[in-house]
């Protein structure tokens, strides 16, 4: 049955807004091309004219929009691209492709979940980054026009391989920690970074390569799913303990925590948004965090609520200590303080102006499933290592 006038007229002005020519020989092998959004649901019919067929409707539905993910094995970056490839499937309809360093735990979270991701429809292939896997795994991966770069050990790679497909966004992953400290208040994207920095030398050969690009700088994460729980298990494993620990200065140095979904989301927003995310193709930075800034004795303050024990009897415990007196010493590295001895919080703001991006977590609405979730583990059992904390605290008392 021939399909509808105006439904052959808006699939050939469909394939020819995007460039591909919609008659194509039928002994000719040709790449799937890519259609307009609104003809994803059309019915799947054909026509043929002389040698040539139209296809509409289920090969329109495989030609829909589609994003890439090249994903690291672990770490901070470990559970983002986990609820990014969700929330660019199921809310933001793409097709998603990811690649997954195979150099991750598979049995460790968030990789025992990507039964999910099979699940929404996220073809997951496995690639050895480290010793050149990238190439093999890239062989049938169709051009996508989102590409999200979250791993840090080839993405110069990634972004030469994917600049001929001219994607509309290429989103790095980069870090927050490139930031040199200023004296007070938030970082943000303007301030001064060290130069030597090999995620700053990444963004750089995106902005050589003339890509749309962007890239997120993400600050202490956490969240579900996460495979780095250090930031937060160091205050749990001593405020479950009742055990004394150091905190710097007086407690007031602030900090920003980051729920990955909340990072996922601020990714997928650039969806909708490609030419501000991109600044067309100049390049845009932006500072992923939270937006409250948090102080360390806030996070404490937290934490006991959470645990229903009262923050004085906690806070009366601690020891502040002067990170400048220690300056020299030898500590012990195993168990030391999580986050940096200043005041290291990114800023937000640009990203809720930009992109339009709302965080939906707070620390204080997180902190008792992230317990709960603790206690499940068993890591609320058993002793801590805490010969830093004996070295830093005797150093503050012996100098008070």
């Amino acid at each position: 049955m021939l399909p509808s006038r105006a439904l052959r007229a808006a699939a050939v002005a469909a394939a020819t807004s995007v460039a591909f020519v919609a008659a194509t020989p039928l002994t000719t092998a040709r790449p799937a091309p890519r259609v307009a959004p609104c003809l994803a649901g059309a019915s799947a019919e054909s026509w043929h004219s002389g040698s040539h067929r139209y296809v509409v409707g289920a090969a329109l539905v495989a030609m829909a929009a589609s994003a890439l993910i090249v994903q690291n094995k672990g770490g901070g970056h470990g559970e983002i691209g986990y609820h990014l490839a969700l929330k660019l499937a199921k809310e933001k309809g793409l097709k998603v492709t990811m690649i997954q360093d195979s150099a991750c735990k598979q049995d460790k979270p968030p990789f025992d979940s990507y039964g999910d991701l099979t699940a929404a429809g996220v073809d997951v292939k496995l690639a050895d980054l480290q010793n050149g896997g990238l190439s093999a795994a890239m062989q049938g991966v169709q051009p996508c026009e989102y590409v999200f770069d979250n791993q840090n050990i080839c993405p110069k790679d990634v972004q030469s391989m994917v600049q001929p497909w001219n994607p509309k966004v290429y989103a790095y992953v980069s870090s927050g920690g490139m930031y040199l400290v200023p004296p007070t208040g938030p970082l943000i994207e303007g301030g001064p970074v060290k130069l030597d920095n090999k995620q700053l030398a990444n963004e750089n050969h995106a902005r050589k390569l003339g890509m749309n690009w962007c890239a997120f700088r993400p600050q202490y994460i956490y969240g579900p799913k996460t495979n780095k729980r250090d930031y937060i298990d160091w205050f749990l494993d001593r405020i479950t303990r009742d055990l004394p620990f150091p905190l710097p200065q007086d407690g007031s140095l602030f900090t920003t925590l980051t729920n990955s979904e909340d990072v996922a989301g601020m990714m997928a927003s650039v969806v909708g948004k490609e030419a501000e995310a991109t600044n067309e193709a100049s390049g845009q930075i932006f500072n992923c965090a939270g937006d409250e800034l948090l102080s360390h004795v806030d996070v404490v303050r937290v934490i006991c609520e959470a645990l229903g024990k009262d923050p004085r009897d906690v806070l009366a415990k601690i020891v502040f200590y002067d990170p400048a007196a220690l300056k020299g010493l030898e500590l012990p590295k195993e168990g030391k303080f999580p986050f940096r001895e200043t005041n290291f919080g990114v800023a937000v703001k640009k990203a809720k102006e930009v992109l339009g991006w709302q965080p939906s977590h707070t620390f204080a609405g997180d902190i008792a499933a992230y317990y709960a979730d603790y206690c499940r583990l068993g890591k609320d059992q058993g002793p801590v290592k805490r010969a830093w904390d004996e070295a830093v605290m005797s150093a503050a008392m012996s100098t008070a």
